[in-house]
């Protein structure tokens, strides 16, 4: 009897560890190491994480950290720009390995694909006309039928405005610099979006020309996403991230906080 219980535990000791190789061979790391590259899809319009230089390179925070990635993983980074209403469907179709691309974590896009831990944390901020300086001192000040509020369309900002702005004209635009700039042309009264975007708009075109409502109307995490059903891929990520937060000799996080989020010399490089 005790050496059929010993076999029966060996035999499922055994399975146990077929399920774990064969976990690893359809995991998107390993297909990653075997081809030698990792497939990064992004949309190149949102500043400052991913967008265009003027000779068509994409650079930004993003950018780097899928540099960094593909180092540590030893591969070659390929960078796959891609539509944002389609950016989902290519990941989980197998058309890329991961979203990097300022994607904000919420319940309904992790009902189709996985994210690792959070490693920026936005909020949607308001930037409005000059003239409403004074008598718009919140999204409630703003939500009159008289006022019309902007965004881009198919991103959590839209989500915000339409949450936020019960009375007040809604329009949406492809772009967010479409946006913004029918705010700064006197078009519309509001422009709502990413904090990192609008402080940056705000130190370059709309400085002395808009107002910015700072304090985040939302809390927004953004991660990097994956296919369903891959821990292996999962866990190095999350163990990645960890060691860029964490290092402080190397300090890679905080360096690149400062190079895209504080400081703002590399808008000469997109104008």
């Amino acid at each position: 009897m005790k050496r059929i219980v010993l076999a029966l535990m060996v035999f499922a000791t055994l399975n146990m560890f077929a399920d774990d190789i064969n976990l690893w061979k359809k995991s998107t790391l390993n297909k990653v190491l075997q081809k030698g590259q990792l497939e990064v899809c992004m949309e190149p319009g949102y500043m400052p994480f991913e967008m265009k230089d003027k000779k068509g390179r994409i650079i930004g925070y993003d950018v780097d950290m899928a540099k960094k990635m593909a180092k540590e993983m030893g591969v070659k980074l390929k960078l796959l720009p891609t539509a944002w209403d389609g950016i989902i469907a290519a990941l989980v179709t197998g058309k890329c390995d991961i979203i990097m691309s300022g994607m904000t974590i919420t319940q309904q896009r992790n009902l189709k694909i996985n994210f690792a831990n959070p490693y920026v944390v936005v909020g949607q901020t308001i930037m409005m006309r000059k003239g409403l300086e004074g008598k718009i001192k919140s999204a409630k000040d703003l939500d009159k039928p008289e006022y019309t509020v902007v965004t881009k369309l198919g991103v959590t900002g839209e989500v915000a405005t339409r949450k936020f702005f019960k009375k007040a004209k809604i329009v949406t635009f492809e772009t967010e610099s479409d946006g913004a700039a029918e705010v700064l042309n006197g078009k519309a009264d509001a422009f709502v979006y990413d904090q990192p975007y609008n402080i940056l708009f705000m130190s370059d075109k709309g400085k002395d020309k808009l107002i910015h409502l700072d304090t985040p109307l939302t809390y927004e995490p953004l991660g990097w996403a994956i296919r369903k059903g891959d821990p292996d891929f999962l866990n190095w990520l999350n163990n990645f991230l960890r060691q860029m937060k964490e290092d402080k000799v190397v300090d890679f996080h905080e360096k690149l906080n400062n190079k895209w989020l504080r400081d703002t010399s590399w808008l000469k490089r997109v104008q």
